[in-house]
Formats: C-alpha cells, structure tokens, sequence
C-alpha cells in the first residue's frame, strides 16, 4: 500500500484526454551465472512501497484456463523479472497489469489485480487512463512512421499539453531513456531510420514522455545484439530509481543481472489434458537463483527441463 500522507492516483474519470502511447508488436542455458556484485540491501517487507498485489489471478482464452493460482506483490522502484518456459504464461500475467487483455476477444480475467489499493478491474476504472500511467515497451521495436521528435510528442501532444512544451518534453524522455546524445542533432530523422537498439529506446523514450507510473517490459531485448541489450539493461537500472519496471525475459541470466526479485512460471497439465501456467515461485533474485526453495525452479535454473 502507499504510505500514510502519500498521493494515491485515481484512474476514475480522468480531466484530460488520454492515449495509449504502448508499442505493438531461447532455450535458457544450461549454466545460469549469477554476477559477482555486492547484493544490494534488501528491504524489510513492511518497508516496502506495493504498487500491484494480485490475488487469485486467473486468465481464460475462450473459456479454457491459460494460467492460474497468482498471487504476488510487486513493489515500487525495484525491476521485477517473469522467467520461465514458454508457454507458462509470464506474458499473459504481464498484460493482466495494464488491462491490455481488454482488447484480445474471448480473454477473461478473474481474480484481483490491486494498483496502489486500487481494484484495476472496477466498473468505475479508465482503462485508456490504467495505459497511460502504466506503459509496455514490446519485444520488437516499433517506431511510428513519423520523425524521431513526433514520436516521442505524439502522446503529449494528444494528452493537451502545449506546443510551447513539447521540445523539453521530447528531451527530457531521451535523456532518460539515453538516446538524447544520439539523436539531438537528427530530430527531425525518421524514427525508422535508427539501429534496432535506437528504435527499442525510442520506444522507452515514448512511453516516458507521459509520465508513467510503471513501464512493463515484454522480452525487450530479445531482437537485439549484446551491446544493444547491455544498453537497455543499464538504462533499466537507472529508471527503477524513478518507476516501477517488470520484464518478462526468456534470458535467465539477464533475470539476474538486472532484477530484484523474480518470479518462476511453469506449465503443468490439468486433469483435461491441457497446458496451464502456474506461478511456482516468487523471492528475492539472488535467493531464487541461489537457493530455490521449489525443486521445479532449480530443474528449470540448472537446465533439467524448459
């Protein structure tokens, strides 16, 4: 929950116009390294600001269970990893968190999903509000066909800001999504016409122009090289200073290197034959990959199966 005093945002009936400024759309290793680096002070649980609790999630695709039996807490200012096999249903959990489930036909969510105490599934709750304060940043990059400066304005401009606001809104988000050096001299360059690695923070740089709350991570460097990723991984741990970050990664080292907790998905058959995702484990990064308390979670760290 927030704190006591703190300011809890409303998505009921919101003053301005808002948009949707998301973007649209590995095997693990065998040897899951976990990086020599001081462990970072962890926080007393009482301690911890939530920003989402779910409970009891489940997600149905046509009536048939696609993952079920989530419960946990995912806390402000920390990057929280999904792992797990595909098919387990890391993505479709991701997707629960800012409603994006609302526009695939014959999905239903049930169960809760609380944003700052908030119920995200009310009747009374904005679901073009929950996407502006909660942004998603997609595997594959996804620039609008416009310049580099009207990609990252469209959402501010269309949100009612003013035209006499718009190029400090525009450097501010590159900046913080470390492309402004790059392209500050090429603002009026296509968004199209950067590298893979470029495009993917543009994307970033987007989603931040309107002031998020969180910024979901949908497997966002699996189409990039291994400079590109170690861009993106660096620019994560600078954000988590200012939001809330979730990723769902195939790439269990990077779960280790860059998150704070993580949380293991396996898929396990129900008594009609089908495949259904199971949250099996949730703690700490370093405990998980150290010391799994589920022997499900080992099997698939060490490579016994996924």
């Amino acid at each position: 929950m927030t704190p006591e005093g703190a300011s809890v945002p409303t998505l009921v009936d919101p003053t301005t116009n808002v948009i949707d400024v998301t973007t649209d759309v590995d095997a693990p290793s065998a040897d899951v390294e976990v990086p020599d680096t001081p462990a970072a002070e962890e926080v007393p649980e009482r301690d911890r600001e939530l920003v989402f609790e779910l409970r009891d999630l489940e997600v149905q695709y046509s009536g048939h269970t696609a993952v079920r039996d989530v419960d946990l807490d995912i806390a402000a200012n920390e990057i929280t990893a999904f792992i797990g096999p595909s098919g387990c249903g890391k993505t479709t959990v991701l997707r629960c968190l800012n409603r994006m489930h609302d526009l695939t036909p014959g999905a239903k969510v049930i169960g809760q999903v609380y944003y700052h105490g908030e119920n995200l599934y009310a009747g009374k709750v904005d679901s073009a509000e929950v996407r502006r304060r909660i942004g998603m940043v997609f595997q594959k990059p996804n620039p609008f066909p416009k310049t580099i400066y009207d990609n990252v304005a469209y959402g501010p401009r269309l949100n009612g800001r003013k035209r006499s606001e718009l190029s400090d809104i525009v450097e501010h988000a590159l900046t913080r999504a470390a492309l402004w050096d790059e392209v500050k001299d090429k603002l009026k360059h296509s968004g199209m016409s950067l590298s893979g690695g470029q495009q993917q923070r543009l994307c970033i740089a987007r989603a931040l122009a309107v002031e998020p709350d969180v910024v979901l991570m949908d497997e966002p460097c699996s189409a990039l090289d291994p400079i590109a990723t170690a861009r993106i991984e660096d620019l994560m741990e600078e954000l988590k200073h200012e939001f809330t970050i979730v990723i769902v990664t195939h790439n269990m080292q990077q779960a280790a290197r860059t998150s704070d907790r993580t949380a293991f998905f396996t898929a396990e058959v129900d008594e009609d034959g089908r495949r259904v995702g199971r949250l099996i484990e949730f703690d700490v990064t370093e405990k998980l990959f150290m010391a799994p308390a589920d022997p499900r979670t080992e099997g698939y760290i060490t490579g016994r199966f996924g």
